[in-house]
């Protein structure tokens, strides 16, 4: 005689199953983890707009540069942004380009070794980076720079003069753009590998090659959680202060030209080289401007969530 299992039956009135203690544990840390890096997020916002507000009240002429908190800023925002976007476009396509090699089309063996070699990079110091950046890529990137100076002098970004040391803020931004591209890459190659086989084969059986099944199947599926590691990496960008501190010569001012040696700070790195330096209002200056990295950044993340939202709703996945 055979016997059977059944499921104890849920209390009366309330339609669900009983939650086991361990998945009540579980939920419970979870909730709490989640409100603990809000708490904390709360209270390093509040930190920096109180150690702020000194210097946002302060007049002009006490503000390091005599001009006020907005002309001090403003160069500073600038070199952020243009050295994480520049990272940002080189190590985008580069990251999706070896995911999909290593995903797609190099043999087993190769692309384990690949994909370790590439996650790797992540475990660099960025002092590395920055030493790598300034005696190595920086004078090879020389010639180079002279060449686009030559040809390409009519483009605002390369209007020169040249750099005759390469500690440019293209320089700067290729070492962001090396730092990076495991986070993209690593990102991307995961949500490439989740792609349901079914919708592979499908298209492969339709006659499909190897690229028309990647662009029908593979990226569509895909392009939110690229879209999400990119943004992450921009993240880190922004944020670099080492490398681009070491990398960068800083000159301050606002300018588009990416090959000369007058280049505008980033926030991160001009916090870095100052800080020791300062006192009394100079510090809370300082601190203003990670206020507005710190909006930034609060900024990036909310916008690429929303685009991950949205572009989920049309992506193959659904």
């Amino acid at each position: 005689m055979s016997s059977t299992r059944t499921t104890p039956p849920s209390p009366a009135g309330t339609g669900r199953s009983v939650r086991r203690p361990g998945d009540r544990v579980f939920a419970g840390a979870a909730k709490g983890a989640g409100i603990l890096i809000l708490v904390i997020l709360a209270g390093v916002a509040a930190f920096l707009v109180v150690e702020a507000v000194p210097a946002l009240t302060a007049p002009a002429e006490d503000i390091p540069g005599g001009s006020g908190l907005a002309a001090y800023v403003a160069p500073l925002v600038f070199g952020t942004l243009l050295a994480a976007v520049i990272a940002l476009l080189v190590a985008a396509p580069l990251a999706v380009a070896i995911a999909l090699f290593i995903g797609y089309y190099a043999p087993r063996r190769m692309a384990q070794g690949l994909g370790y070699l590439v996650d790797l990079l992540a475990a660099i110091p960025s002092i590395v980076y920055g030493f790598w950046g300034i005696f190595w890529l920086a004078p090879k990137l020389v010639p180079f720079y002279e060449w686009l100076e030559r040809r390409l002098g009519f483009i605002p970004l390369f209007a020169g003069p040249a750099s005759t040391t390469g500690r440019t803020m293209l320089t700067a931004g290729l070492v962001l753009a090396v730092m990076i591209l495991p986070i993209v890459s690593a990102i991307s190659r995961e949500v490439f590998l989740q792609v349901p086989s079914l919708h592979r084969e499908a298209a492969l059986a339709l006659g499909a090659t190897r690229w028309e099944m990647i662009r029908m199947a593979v990226l569509p599926y895909g392009r939110s959680g690229v879209i999400g590691g990119a943004m992450l990496g921009l993240g880190r960008a922004l944020g670099e202060t080492m490398a681009v501190a070491i990398v960068l010569s800083v000159s301050g001012g606002i300018t588009f030209n990416l090959i000369s040696s007058g280049n505008p700070s980033t926030i991160a790195a001009n916090i870095a080289l100052e800080f020791p330096e300062s006192s009394g209002i100079d510090i809370n200056t300082l601190i203003a401007s990670g206020l507005a990295l710190f909006v930034i950044t609060l900024a990036v993340n909310m916008l690429a969530r929303a685009v991950v939202n949205r572009r989920a709703d049309f992506s193959g996945a659904n």
